[in-house]
């Protein structure tokens, strides 16, 4: 189980720009998925730990958080994402 983190294409932006929104504060949580989530952080700057290791990412970048996946999100610069859960 990985999550998976890449610059986003301006296909993905033009896709998920009419999804809805997701904004946090700096702050940490722990967070289960019990569906896949797919985003586009438009803001921001996270570190998600899990299974002893760890993701980085920020504004710009399309990630894919897979389902089944427990961790703990740290928000180190407020947030703003559109997503999507499958």
């Amino acid at each position: 189980m990985e999550i998976q983190v890449r610059k986003a294409t301006s296909d993905d932006i033009a896709k998920m720009s009419a999804l809805p929104t997701w904004g946090c504060e700096i702050s940490t949580f722990d967070w289960h998925y019990d569906s896949e989530e797919h985003c586009y952080l438009t803001e921001g700057e996270v570190t998600v730990e899990y299974n002893g290791t760890s993701a980085s990412f920020g504004a710009g970048d399309y990630v894919i958080l897979p389902q089944g996946l427990s961790c703990v999100w740290k928000v180190s610069k407020a947030v703003q994402k559109h997503y999507l859960f499958l």
